[in-house]
């Protein structure tokens, strides 16, 4: 019997697969692919991830397709396609 506190999906973050527990957020499987940026500014910079709560919107990220996503407030799942913008 498996416990279930130890069980990882797997999903892709700008291409690169990616094992995170169930139950984490989006934004965890961000850092641990290795991507410290979400997305960039209007003037280009690089930005990332503030609140934690889905305020400031800087942790939006592409998520199978659909944009501005906010990667701390979406739990992952198995499968899904993330890119930040651009993908960094």
């Amino acid at each position: 019997m498996s416990d279930p506190l130890l069980a990882k999906i797997d999903l892709f973050v700008n291409g690169r697969p990616v094992s995170v527990p169930v139950g984490n957020t989006l934004l965890s499987a961000v850092s641990k692919a290795g991507f410290g940026t979400t997305r960039t500014s209007v003037t280009g910079q690089p930005r990332g991830p503030l609140c934690g709560m889905g305020f400031c919107h800087e942790c939006t990220v592409t998520i199978n397709g659909l944009s501005q996503q906010r990667s701390c407030m979406i739990a992952a799942s198995a499968g899904m396609l993330v890119e930040t913008a651009p993908p960094l």
